[in-house]
């Protein structure tokens, strides 16, 4: 059976996607930071609908604790599915910080470095050698690395490096036929960053071709296909998921 690991499962987008993984008849294991009864909802929604999951602690901006996840997703891919390989990673934790570049500090640049760039990178390091071939790498990145938008500068530098470092993924994982690709949503109904009021909700919508905000189901389905055979043979690739934002 595929089993893929999500980080950031326990809302939004991660939330949704994983529940969308099982519906395809993968396995889960979704990982929290902070809310392990949201987790935990998670996982019971995806039980109902007949699927398997997992929620595993997990900070992805402390890369000394990458060794001990690694050791608990072999110990949950034999005890759950039998298995001692995974068939994807979603690189999705992560979170908003909203405030001017000139106003940034080194600590808020650092602690954004640290989950939207290092984290995903030395995590997919650390978990390579459970990847099957085939496998499938997915990272999140942002919509805003193409439109500026002010007051977000470091979160979309950081997801613009992701971008590029997806393309070095696909590139020096290919000889196990292992693909990598992001996933850039556009305005997406979510707590990031503390969500949307009514105004801000507008205002994105009137800036969307199909004229309203996505939500995390939209965004969801292409992870899902992407880690599926039916993204076979899409690789290194930025697929934005925006409704024409911007456009």
């Amino acid at each position: 059976m595929s089993v893929i690991v999500i980080t950031g499962g326990s809302r939004g987008i991660g939330a949704s996607a994983a529940e969308h993984i099982a519906l395809r008849g993968m396995g889960v294991i979704l990982t929290y930071n902070a809310n392990p009864q949201a987790a935990a909802t998670v996982v019971r929604r995806i039980e109902r609908v007949g699927g398997k999951a997992v929620a595993l602690k997990l900070d992805v901006a402390d890369v000394g604790s990458f060794e001990a996840f690694r050791q608990s997703v072999e110990l949950t891919l034999r005890n759950t599915w039998d298995a001692t390989t995974l068939s994807g990673l979603v690189n999705n934790a992560g979170y908003g910080l909203f405030n001017p570049l000139e106003t940034v500090t080194e600590g808020q640049f650092d602690d954004l470095f640290n989950v939207h760039l290092k984290g995903p990178f030395f995590l997919t390091q650390t978990l390579l050698p459970l990847l099957a071939q085939n496998a499938s790498i997915v990272n999140l990145t942002s919509a805003t690395t193409r439109v500026a938008t002010a007051g977000v500068a470091p979160y979309a530098a950081f997801k613009g490096g992701l971008e590029v470092l997806t393309r070095y993924m696909a590139k020096e994982f290919g000889e196990r036929r292992i693909r990598a690709n992001a996933v850039s949503p556009g305005a997406i109904r979510t707590e990031l960053g503390g969500g949307l009021n009514d105004e801000f909700e507008a205002m994105l919508a009137a800036q969307t071709a199909l004229g309203r905000v996505g939500e995390p189901e939209d965004v969801a389905r292409v992870i899902a296909m992407l880690l599926s055979e039916e993204g076979a043979w899409i690789n290194a690739q930025t697929l934005e998921v925006s409704g024409g934002y911007n456009i």
